[in-house]
C-alpha cells in the first residue's frame, strides 16, 4: 500500500514537473525579437512601456538598417527578427523586394495609418512621420526668396547650400519623390543645380547641417524636421544656440506640399512569434505610443487625431505631399543613378 502511494506520489510530482516546465515554456514564448535601425533611446522606452501592459519581452538588437537586412537575409529561415523598424521607406521597400518580409492584415493598422503611410499590399506600415525641410539663417535669409525644392537649384543661391551625401537615404528618397513628380531628366538636372550650388562638400549628419548654418559655412540646409526640434530641446547648450540661429520652411506648399518620410515597421518573413509581433505592430499606432513619437521624438504622428509636440506646434500646419510612400522605393535605385551622373558625392 505504501509503496503504491509512493508511485502515485512520485507520479504526481513528474506531472506537476512537467506541467511548471510547459508554462515556463509558454511564459518564454512570450517574446518579439525587434530588429531596429533606430537609435535605442529613439524606440526602447515605449518597448517597454509595451511589455509592462502586456508581459510580451521585447528583445531589441539595434545597427544600421543595411546591416540588419543583410543579417537577416544570412540568416534566412533560421532568422529569430520577427520586426524590422527602420527609418526612411526607401529601405522597407528594400526590405520587401529582398524577398525579407511578409504582409500583415490588421484592422487597426488599416484603420489607423492612411494608406499612403502603408505598403499598398501590407508589407510594412509608418509608425511616425517626418518632413524633410529647408532651414535657412534667420539673419541672411528672407524667407520670401524660398519657394520649393526645386528653386533651390536656382543659381542664386551659389556656394550656399548645404545637404548630406547622395548615399544618404532620406536624400535618395528626396530625389525619388521629385522624379515621381517631376521625372528623371528634371530630377538630374535639379541635383546638377544643387551640385553646383554647394557651400562645401556633403559631410556629416542632418545635425552638422544645421550646425553649418548656424556657423556661416552656408544659408541653407535640408534636413529632417525631427533634428531641428531635437536641438532646440536638447541638453547641450551649443546645439540650443546654434537651432536659434536657423527658421524652417516649409517648401512646395503652392504645389504638391512637402516632401513627407516615416518611420516605419515591418513584419520579418520568417517570424516565429507573429502574433506577438503583429500586436506590437498595432501597439506602435495606438494613442499612447503615438503621443509618445510626438512628445519624446518629435516626430509628426501618423495619425491626424493625436497632437503634435509643441515645438512642432510652433512651427504652423503645413500642406503635406500626399505621394503614396512606396513610390519612394520604386524610384529609389533611378534617384541614386541620377545623382551619381550629377556628380552628387
Amino acid at each position: 500500500m505504501m509503496r503504491s502511494l509512493k508511485k502515485v506520489l512520485l507520479s504526481s510530482t513528474v506531472a506537476m514537473t512537467a506541467l511548471a516546465g510547459l508554462l515556463t515554456a509558454s511564459a518564454q514564448a512570450a517574446e518579439v525579437n525587434v530588429y531596429s535601425a533606430r537609435e535605442e533611446n529613439l524606440i526602447k522606452p515605449i518597448l517597454d512601456r509595451f511589455s509592462e501592459q502586456t508581459g510580451i519581452q521585447v528583445n531589441l538588437i539595434t545597427a544600421g538598417a543595411d546591416e540588419l537586412t543583410t543579417r537577416m537575409e544570412l540568416e534566412g529561415v533560421n532568422s529569430p527578427a520577427d520586426l524590422l523598424l527602420t527609418v526612411d521607406v526607401g529601405r522597407l521597400h528594400r526590405a520587401k523586394e529582398m524577398g525579407l518580409l511578409q504582409p500583415v492584415e490588421s484592422d487597426v493598422l488599416e484603420q489607423r495609418v492612411p494608406s499612403q503611410y502603408r505598403d499598398s499590399e501590407g508589407y510594412w506600415y509608418a509608425a511616425s512621420l517626418r518632413s524633410r525641410v529647408i532651414v535657412y539663417d534667420k539673419d541672411r535669409v528672407d524667407p520670401a526668396e524660398l519657394s520649393t525644392y526645386e528653386a533651390l537649384a536656382d543659381p542664386k543661391w551659389r556656394n550656399s547650400i548645404c545637404i548630406r551625401s547622395s548615399s544618404n537615404i532620406y536624400n535618395q528618397s528626396l530625389a525619388a519623390s521629385m522624379v515621381a513628380h517631376d521625372g528623371v531628366a528634371a530630377t538630374e538636372e535639379w541635383a546638377r543645380g544643387i551640385v553646383a550650388n554647394m557651400a562645401r562638400p556633403p559631410q556629416g549628419g542632418d545635425r552638422d547641417q544645421i550646425a553649418a548654418v548656424a556657423i556661416g559655412q552656408c544659408q541653407l540646409a535640408v534636413v529632417n524636421s525631427y533634428y531641428l526640434a531635437g536641438m532646440i530641446n536638447a541638453t547641450s547648450e551649443d546645439q540650443r544656440e546654434q537651432a536659434a540661429q536657423v527658421s524652417v520652411f516649409w517648401p512646395n506648399q503652392d504645389g504638391r506640399g512637402a516632401h513627407i518620410n516615416i518611420s516605419g515597421v515591418a513584419l520579418s518573413q520568417h517570424a516565429p512569434n507573429r502574433e506577438e509581433a503583429v500586436q506590437l505592430m498595432e501597439f506602435l499606432v495606438s494613442d499612447e505610443a503615438q503621443t509618445w513619437y510626438a512628445e519624446a521624438n518629435n516626430e509628426y504622428p501618423v495619425r491626424e487625431d493625436v497632437p503634435v509636440s509643441d515645438t512642432l506646434a510652433a512651427w504652423g500646419e503645413f500642406k503635406a505631399d500626399d505621394l503614396a510612400l512606396d513610390q519612394l522605393g520604386v524610384h529609389n535605385a533611378e534617384a541614386v543613378r541620377l545623382m551619381d551622373r550629377a556628380g552628387w558625392r
